[in-house]
Order: structure tokens, then sequence, then C-alpha cells
């Protein structure tokens, strides 16, 4: 548009010097044409045009009329100057408020026509007065409708920067959820469960103290044994590692273990395994092996049982461990299980989420005095959570 300018000024400035150079006056109104575009060169530098959609500046509208102003003089002096209101028409529409620039459209365009006719010489050009009106109709119709397109774009771009602005924050609120419960979790089936057990031994070694110093220093043994599993498994959750017994075992090899450790005075753990065992993802083996150390930590603690059997059973595309106790069982309906006061009951809805986690299901079957059994069952190729989520 700045360039269209310049070169309609050109035009015009050489236009009337080809007809009216050698008339008096000449010199100033050519002087009046550089001042012209002086004047609209400095605008741009000194009085920049507003952003679209916001109001002009008072500069901005200063510069405008004392531009318009000197075009309107040289409109009187010199008719040559009436294509210069093309690119100041444009100007208008493209910077003022609709209404303005509609009001400026008009009258620059009766300004044109009344330049045409003033200088019109022999019969009546009908041209002069349907030509500038037709493109002034024109182009503010094609002006203002590229405004409207052009504001109802900023909405939707206003409106899709504030969405994923708000879908950002919705999504760092579920990840600090997710990393929550994440935490939750693995305290409760790494550290929780370590201190427990640590604390029932420490507890068991000072009331045999006396009678049996031997007992309580077995018991002082294993209260130091179960404090180094459990700053073996702190380092490595703080490193975000498989959990310690999966380091240089398999899955099997670590649930045998677990059941080695289970086991003792009062509840004897045995394991049994189903079907041709295989290699699993690591997340399987970690769920599963979770999920089976916080099941027996139940047995342990709530179900006052003598027995207890881990199951891993692989099934054609899925695996299942069942751990069942024959302890006095509780009803799964009818609220959390014994010992879930005091801030307790976190162990089966932490196994729920790891299977689920995992792509899983995980199911309770129990009734008051006839033992406990939990199943968990997981698929051996683990789908993405957002196609389950479809699903």
């Amino acid at each position: 548009m700045h360039a269209a300018f310049f070169l309609l000024l050109g035009s015009s400035l050489v236009r009337h010097l080809l007809l009216h150079g050698g008339e008096p006056g000449a010199g100033w109104i050519v002087a009046l044409f550089v001042v012209f575009g002086v004047l609209y060169a400095l605008g741009r530098v000194l009085a920049p045009a507003p952003r679209p959609g916001a109001r002009p500046a008072v500069r901005y509208a200063l510069w405008l009329g004392a531009v318009l102003a000197v075009w309107v003089v040289l409109l009187v002096v010199a008719p040559s100057a009436a294509w210069c209101a093309m690119p100041l028409f444009f100007t208008g529409l493209h910077t003022l408020p609709t209404r303005t620039a509609v009001a400026l459209a008009s009258v620059l365009t009766l300004l044109v026509v009344a330049s045409k006719l003033r200088f019109a010489e022999g019969m009546f050009d009908p041209n002069a007065v349907i030509v500038p009106p037709a493109v002034a109709a024109v182009g503010t119709a094609v002006l203002i409708t590229l405004q409207r397109q052009a504001a109802r774009q900023r909405g939707l771009i206003a409106d899709l920067v504030r969405t994923r602005r708000d879908l950002a924050a919705t999504e760092r609120r579920a990840g600090i959820l997710a990393e929550r419960q994440r935490l939750s979790t693995e305290i409760h089936d790494t550290l929780a469960q370590g201190l427990s057990s640590q604390q029932m031994m420490l507890q068991a070694a000072d009331r045999l103290w006396r009678a049996d110093p031997g007992a309580a220093r077995g018991h002082l043994r294993e209260a130091a044994e179960i404090g180094a599993r459990g700053l073996t498994e702190a380092r490595r959750f703080v490193q975000d590692l498989a959990p310690a017994d999966l380091a240089e075992r398999t899955l099997v090899q670590a649930l045998g273990a677990l059941a080695d450790r289970e086991s003792g005075p009062g509840l004897r753990v045995e394991l049994r395994v189903d079907g041709t065992p295989g290699p699993l993802p690591e997340r399987t083996e970690a769920a599963l092996l979770r999920i089976a150390q916080g099941a027996l930590a139940n047995v342990r603690e709530h179900a006052g049982a003598t027995r207890a059997a881990l199951t891993l059973t692989w099934l054609g595309d899925q695996i299942s461990l069942d751990v069942a106790d024959d302890g006095r069982g509780f009803d799964p309906d009818a609220g959390p299980a014994p010992g879930a006061g005091s801030g307790r009951g976190h162990g089966l809805p932490a196994m729920r989420v790891r299977a689920l986690g995992s792509g899983g299901t995980l199911t309770v079957e129990s009734e008051p005095g006839g033992g406990t059994v939990v199943s968990a069952a997981l698929p051996l190729t683990t789908p993405d959570l957002l196609e389950k989520a479809a699903r």
C-alpha cells in the first residue's frame, strides 16, 4: 500500500508537470506534492498504525487528518492528485473503526467526483460520477468483510490459546495427582510395609528380651534385614527403578523369595506356578510383585492366618496372580477391611490402581471366617492407556 501511494504520487506529479508545468505557480504546487509525500513517510515512523481491532491513538488521528488536509489542498490546485485517494482510502478503512472509515471513504469519493466534474472539459463524462463510487463501494465491502473475518479469526485464536492454557493446567494437575498416587502406592508397598514388619519384630524382641534372649536376638536380626531391604527399596525408589527383588531375579524367583521371607512362626506361605513361565514386561512384573507384597502384608497384619498361597498362572494372553489365606476374612461390601482405621486401609486400593495401570483387573473374594482370595489378572501385552480409555 505504501509503494502504491508513492507510485501514484509520482505519476500524479509527472502528469501535472506535463499538462501544467509551464503555468504560473507550478513551483509551489510541486513543493506541495513533496510536502505531501514527506508527511506521509514521516507518519509511518512517528505515528504507527494501531493494531488490528484497537482504537487509533491521538497521534495517528492527527497525522491522518494532516495528510488528508494537504491532499484536499492538492486536489483543489492539481486534479491529478485525485489518484492518491486510493491509498488514503485503504489506509482509513484498514485502521479506523468501521463507521468512521465508511464516512471517510464517502467523503474522499465525493471529493474525487467533485474534482473530476470541476476540471472536466467538453461534454459530460458519466464515468467521472459512476466509477469512483463503484470502486469505493467494492473496496469498502471487501475490506470490511476481511476485517470481520480477521476479527473472528483473532477471537478463535484467543479461544484456542485460552483452551490450550486451560488444558495444560488440567494436564499439570492430573500429572500431579497421578504422581501423588504413584508415590503413595510405592511408599505403601515398600517403606510402609517394611517399617510395619520391622516394628512387629522389634516389639516381639522387646517382649522376649528377658524370657528368651536368643529368640529376641533373632527378631532383632530379622528387623535389621528388613531395614536393609527397606533402605535398598528406598534408594531404588528414588532412582525410579524396578523393585530390588527383580534386579537380578525373574518374577517367579522374586515371588519365591517373598514367600520365604513372609513365612515364619504362625504363618506359612507357599508359591505355586501353573503354566509355562515366559518373559514379561517390566511394568507387569513390578505390578505383580507389588500386589503380592501388599496382599501378604494384609495377611500378616489383619487376617490372623496360618497359611497363605501365592499362585502364578500363565493363561494364554494374560497372567494371573492369586493370593489366598485361611484367615478371619471380611465382608468386601461392608466397607474397609479390618485394620482400616488409623490411616490404614490403603492396601487394596493401591493394588487395584496397580492392576488398572497395567491394563488388568483386581478382584477380592472373602467372607467372615472364610479366608480371603485376592486375584489380579494382567495382559501379557500392556495396552496403551489412551486406547484402553477409548474402549
